[in-house]
């Protein structure tokens, strides 16, 4: 039996549309699904490349960490997906159905798979990692991003009682406020001049969650901790992405000086029964509309296509098969 999937035998090249084998179930937990929506969201694409830090390196793989998909008695679920071989962007795929979340009758399956990808990680890192505390001030750093600007949307849903965004598109810093947030910092020009408007605008911040890592990220904690009136109330940075690079040079003096809580959120941070627990409640965000998602869907024959498009800001490609 075989099906149209978006298949890569290459990490050097972009998934192609071919015809491909469909996969079968193995465990008493697994079932095929007709596959309705898939995100290619910035984690597919490492994965895709090889350059995910769970990687495998096992091809030819279908890539895609998760969809929307139909199971044979009509339910519509979302799905996270358990092999980095075996993805979500074909015709069908097997879920594992302890990683599955029923789906309301009539949801926009386009939005789910747009949204729950991005939207994860601050719901996670604001539940699991460090419990948001209604009232307390979030600083997300990298808010211009897709995944960043749900995350001011996610703090001020959870309770946050001030949200500062920083990031360097002007044009995304400017919708931020519609969104919930109540500052904005531009992260553009000179680095100390970015690095002061963060200190003024955020340096009593309780959390900060933060997409970018790498010079930024080291900047920012510095000029955070050092206009920052009680060194000993505690700080909770939480990494989540590396969009400006994986490391970071921190002078040992931030960890002494202050109370400066390092920690990350993402696969292995926090448990797959962890995660899971959680996304039912984020579905419901979605379903409801309290979550704002734009959503491009492109065939699933167009793949290639898609993978080469240069990325528009706020908007999130979801392939349909």
């Amino acid at each position: 039996m075989s099906m149209r999937a978006a298949v890569v035998r290459s990490f050097d090249h972009p998934p192609r549309y071919e015809i491909y084998d469909t996969p079968e179930p193995v465990g008493p937990d697994e079932m095929l699904v007709d596959v309705l929506a898939a995100g290619l969201h910035p984690r597919v694409r490492t994965g895709a490349s090889g350059r995910h830090y769970t990687s495998t390196g096992a091809l030819p793989m279908i890539p895609g960490i998760d969809g929307v998909g139909r199971l044979p008695d009509g339910q519509q679920v979302y799905f996270v997906t358990s092999d980095d071989t075996c993805g979500s962007m074909a015709e069908r795929a097997v879920v594992d159905l302890r990683r599955t979340v029923p789906l309301p009758e009539n949801v926009d399956v386009i939005k789910v798979a747009a949204a729950m990808n991005p939207a994860m990680s601050a719901w996670v890192a604001l539940r699991r990692r460090v419990p948001l505390r209604p009232g307390q001030s979030v600083l997300v750093l990298g808010a211009t991003g897709n995944a960043g600007a749900m995350a001011v949307q996610v703090a001020k849903r959870l309770g946050a009682g001030r949200v500062v965004g920083a990031g360097r598109d002007p044009g995304r810093l400017a919708g931020l406020p519609a969104l919930g947030a109540d500052e904005v910092v531009a992260l553009s020009g000179d680095p100390a001049g970015s690095a002061t408007r963060l200190a003024t605008a955020a340096a009593e911040v309780d959390i900060v969650i933060d997409y970018l890592w790498g010079e930024p990220a080291s900047t920012a904690i510095m000029a955070l901790l050092k206009a920052r009136a009680d060194r000993s109330r505690a700080m909770d940075w939480i990494q989540i992405g590396a969009v400006a690079g994986p490391t970071i040079e921190l002078p040992s003096v931030a960890l002494r000086s202050a109370n400066l809580r390092l920690q990350g959120n993402g696969q292995g941070a926090v448990s797959p029964e962890g995660y899971l627990a959680e996304l039912p409640s984020l579905v419901d965000e979605i379903d409801a509309g309290t979550l704002q998602v734009n959503a491009r869907p492109v065939p699933l024959a167009d793949v290639e296509a898609a993978w080469r498009a240069p990325e528009v800001p706020g908007l999130r490609t979801v392939l349909i098969p």
